[in-house]
């Protein structure tokens, strides 16, 4: 139910993206055709214009008919009916042209009656630069005498530097639906290598437990054989099999649980219990397993928490199993309990090797295992620390990680105090 919703989620979003992103480049086209629109009225008014003050000095009347003509999305043919002088008429173009904002580059030519043809006037560049000068075909118009023609090369160009913010957001939106786009499709492909990973951990886990059970089978029935007993080197193998096969078991219980807790949230059974005691009883254990380790508990605060008991002690075994796994011969381990603001901290320090500063940030990460020489030695699957942080979230806690100023590292549980 959850991957149709999420699916649905996809392609909603994406249908809402496409949607706003075509209805921007409508948008951005019809801004287009107004921009058009409006650099046709311009340069319409001002070819009016220069028709006019080519007639002042003249004794002709401007004819009655509109002498301006629109011949081709650039190109206008104006017939003015009378004579007129080069130099005069791209002194008038020019400023009519900057008088009503026009600034884009023309080309203009007049008819030759002793040719009869177009002859070629000139490029004028209206910005601060012209990119060149280039000549175009101006075509000859029947019916005309007196008559120029005028011609914008960089209408385009002109008219999307007019719509630099309509491009602009159309441009982001594109660049938003990309993003989108190879979001989803990375957030499909993590999926899919989450949920490959999580049916092998599980396949392989349950396939260990069936021989392990039978080894831990044998292995106990063969602790009870008289000859077993009776031979010292037996009984030590014996004790060794069955030693590293509920070893073997814990680690798989261990995977098991994190893969059922990924699939579904963990089940808290919460009970009214004080923290240190249960803290005591895990530390009572750890001492009776490993003669040769120290934990030391100073609590000067022992407030009572409504918590899950069995996973709360596993956690505590998890931070225990760290310690003792990354410290020297004789490890210690001091658990101290105190009262900070509206909450009650436990900090588990050791005397281990410690976590590299770059690295501190991500020993809670699933499957992360610090690289050093005890990684190496020592056995696990970096997922100790993951389920300390995991129960921690669940319970509503903050747990964090700092290394020690002389040697080792401190686990520091966050516990607030509820009413």
């Amino acid at each position: 139910m959850k991957r149709a919703r999420l699916n649905i989620i996809i392609v909603l979003g994406l249908i809402a993206i496409v949607g706003i992103l075509i209805a921007q480049l409508l948008w951005t086209r019809q801004a287009y055709n107004l921009e058009e629109t409006k650099f046709s009225q311009k340069a319409h008014i001002a070819l009016l214009e220069v028709v006019k003050r080519l007639y002042e000095h003249s004794s002709h009347e401007i004819p009655a008919e509109n002498p301006v003509r629109k011949v081709a999305n650039d190109y206008y043919i104006v017939n003015v009916n009378n004579d007129f002088e080069p130099d005069i008429l791209e002194h008038y173009l020019k400023a009519e042209f900057e008088k009503i904002n026009l600034n884009t580059d023309f080309e203009y030519a007049m008819y030759d009656c002793e040719s009869d043809e177009m002859v070629y006037g000139s490029y004028v560049a209206m910005g601060k630069q012209a990119y060149g000068t280039k000549s175009l075909y101006f075509p000859k118009h029947r019916n005309l005498v007196y008559y120029f023609a005028v011609r914008f090369p960089n209408e385009t160009s002109y008219l999307f530097g007019s719509l630099k913010l309509w491009l602009i957001l159309s441009g982001a939106l594109i660049l938003i639906l990309f993003l989108y786009v190879y979001s989803i499709f990375t957030i499909i492909q993590q999926r899919k290598y989450s949920d490959l990973q999580r049916d092998f951990l599980n396949n392989m886990t349950h396939e260990f437990k069936t021989p392990l059970s039978s080894i831990l089978l044998a292995a106990r029935s063969m602790q009870t054989q008289r000859e077993v007993f009776l031979n010292q080197r037996l009984d030590r193998y014996t004790e060794l099999i069955v030693e590293q096969s509920e070893k073997l078991n814990d680690h798989i219980d261990t995977i098991l649980n994190i893969a059922r807790s990924d699939r579904m949230p963990l089940q808290l059974k919460k009970s009214t219990e004080e923290p240190v005691t249960l803290i005591e009883e895990v530390a009572a254990d750890f001492r009776q397993r490993f003669e040769n380790a120290t934990i030391e508990i100073h609590a000067d605060y022992r407030p009572r928490y409504r918590l899950d008991v069995f996973h709360f002690k596993n956690l505590i075994q998890n931070l225990f199993d760290n310690s003792i796994k990354y410290s020297d011969e004789h490890p210690k381990i001091t658990v101290t309990a105190r009262r900070e603001g509206k909450a009650l901290v436990l900090d588990f320090s050791d005397e281990g090797i410690g976590v590299p500063p770059k690295k501190l940030s991500h020993i809670f990460d699933r499957f992360y295992r610090v690289p050093n020489e005890k990684s190496n030695e020592t056995s696990g699957f970096g997922l100790g620390l993951y389920y300390v942080k995991k129960v921690c979230n669940l319970h509503g806690w903050k747990v964090k990680a700092f290394n020690n100023y002389g040697r080792g590292i401190t686990i520091s549980i966050k516990i607030p105090i509820k009413k």
